[in-house]
């Protein structure tokens, strides 16, 4: 009886232990950063994909400010995702010359990106300097002609520099409608992701995306575009596919749309 007392001790010592172990092991996750994030959720897709190489890599470029959550709803089905994690830019340092660096991270021959927004461009100045298979844009710009950021005064008069970090990191309705989300779960989101934005390098993006002078396009590539963009309008575009009363958000709030044309353009080879 007391040997039995004992066992039962231990085991329950043990579980009680085990449960500490796990409580500080997500305690430490939840604390992450955003770039310790991104770097977690890399390995992870890494890893769960290693025992089914017939899974090609799709690589994710996310908007300007952005990271990895703007891809949650899309599913990709038969796709390894891997997701492109954002560097220090240099003071001054172009976009081509960044995307060499981003460049690093992708490790298949002839790989497929997925880019978003400012990722979308970034994902087309790397496509410059190594061969790719085939390119997705969504709510982005293809030209310095398409982008034409001198239009917007915001840019035109480099607001974005003398504007405080805490301000250009705030949500507002102004900001909801302007990324076209209305419903709750996609305006806490979007205010997790602002809350988490890197101004440094926020500031040295829409500073390159004014010189910009982007004038060559792939062949192997389409563009998928929102008809109520309110950041990159719709009306300066040549987009392959509309969502009509898609928002700059769409990838989030219109996914399954979204995934089906992805999916189609990738699976018809």
């Amino acid at each position: 009886m007391r040997y039995y007392i004992t066992v039962k001790c231990k085991f329950f010592i043990l579980i009680v232990c085990l449960q500490f172990c796990f409580s500080c092991l997500w305690s430490q996750t939840a604390h992450l950063n955003p770039k310790e994030s991104e770097q977690q959720v890399l390995l992870l897709n890494t890893e769960t994909t290693m025992d089914q190489p017939t899974h090609k890599t799709i690589y994710l470029f996310s908007g300007l400010g952005a990271d990895y959550r703007v891809f949650q709803n899309l599913e990709l089905a038969g796709y390894r995702k891997v997701f492109i994690q954002w560097v220090d830019p240099e003071d001054g340092e172009s976009i081509a010359h960044y995307a060499a660096k981003i460049r690093e991270q992708v490790k298949e021959e002839l790989p497929i990106f997925v880019g978003v927004s400012f990722g979308g461009m970034v994902a087309l100045e790397v496509a410059k300097q190594i061969p790719v298979k085939k390119i997705v844009m969504i709510s982005s710009a293809k030209t310095r002609a398409e982008l034409d950021a001198k239009s917007s005064i915001f840019l035109r008069w480099r607001l974005y520099k003398i504007l405080p970090a805490s301000l250009l990191r705030k949500s507002n309705f102004w900001v909801y409608h302007l990324f076209g989300v209305r419903d709750p779960k996609d305006k806490l989101l979007l205010k997790e992701i602002l809350a988490d934005t890197d101004t440094r390098f926020l500031k040295w993006a829409l500073d390159e995306l004014l010189h910009w002078q982007n004038e060559q396009v792939p062949d192997q590539f389409i563009h998928i575009h929102g008809t109520d963009d309110h950041i990159i309008p719709y009306r300066n575009l040549h987009p392959d596919y509309s969502i009509e009363g898609g928002g700059h958000f769409m990838v989030l709030n219109r996914a399954t749309e979204i995934n089906k044309i992805i999916l189609d353009y990738l699976n018809n080879e």
